[in-house]
This record gives C-alpha cells, sequence and structure tokens, in this order.
C-alpha cells in the first residue's frame, strides 16, 4: 500500500451495503484499498492496529446502526484519539434522523450522508466520496 493511497475504512454491518458499496468503488476505479470493519466493536479494533503502524485511512465511511457498539461511540472515540481526531469521517447511514445528525456533527463527523436507495444514487455518492475524499482532499501528513 503506497502512501498515495492510503486506504479506506469501511464500517458497516449489513453484507449486502458491503458488497454495494466496494462494487460502487470497483466501478469508479478506486486505488485504495478497501478494509472492512462489520461491527463498532472491530471498528474500535482498528485504533490498536494503527498504533502499532498500520497506515491511517484516507477516511473513514461509518454507518451509525452498528451491532455490538453504535456508530456515534465509534465516532467519538476517533475523534477524541490524537493519533485519529484528525481522520476525516464520513458518517454513511440511513438515517434521516435530525438527533443523528447533530450528534454526528457535535462529535466531529467531516460529512453526513443518508445512503441512497436506488443504486444508480448510490453510484454517484461512491464517485462524489472517491473524487473528494481520495483524490482532491490533501491530508495532514
Amino acid at each position: 500500500m503506497s502512501p498515495s493511497n492510503p486506504p479506506i475504512l469501511l464500517v458497516e454491518d449489513s453484507p449486502v451495503d458491503v458488497d454495494l458499496t466496494l462494487r460502487a468503488f470497483q466501478r469508479h476505479h478506486l486505488a485504495n484499498p478497501v478494509q472492512v470493519a462489520r461491527d463498532g466493536e472491530e471498528a474500535l479494533g482498528w485504533m490498536a492496529r494503527w498504533e502499532a503502524g498500520e497506515p491511517l485511512p484516507a477516511v473513514i465511511l461509518l454507518d451509525l446502526n452498528l451491532p455490538r457498539v453504535d456508530g456515534l461511540t465509534v465516532l467519538e472515540a476517533l475523534k477524541s484519539n490524537p493519533l485519529t481526531r484528525r481522520v476525516p469521517v464520513v458518517v454513511l447511514t440511513t438515517s434521516k434522523e435530525d438527533r443523528d445528525i447533530l450528534a454526528a456533527y457535535e462529535l466531529g463527523a467531516n460529512s453526513y450522508i443518508v445512503k441512497p436507495v436506488e443504486f444508480e444514487a448510490f453510484m454517484e455518492v461512491a464517485r462524489q466520496i472517491k473524487l473528494y475524499w481520495c483524490v482532491t482532499n490533501e491530508r495532514p501528513r
């Protein structure tokens, strides 16, 4: 994995949504490898791996409705850790609830995207994520 193509961490418990996201990124020729955490506890487990020297992700795509540890708790842990607080976190969830949107931003989310139901709309979201967070955005070194 080259420093110019850091991984993306996808935190998602739905196998269908994981597959859809991976296919969407593949269709848009994403050069960054995608790592998957299938629940909040597994996502938090990545923190020890990063502290041990594994490359930090370019962006974390975080679902809120996760088993074991919910997405807002994961977000709070990521943003309170000096190692990961600057890693962009994009909440990618089905929730349109104002309280979830507000809570995510209060905890430091960099973006909040409601997952589109239609395949083509989801493909466009994946394209925009790739373009902005993996190509256009400058990350701190």
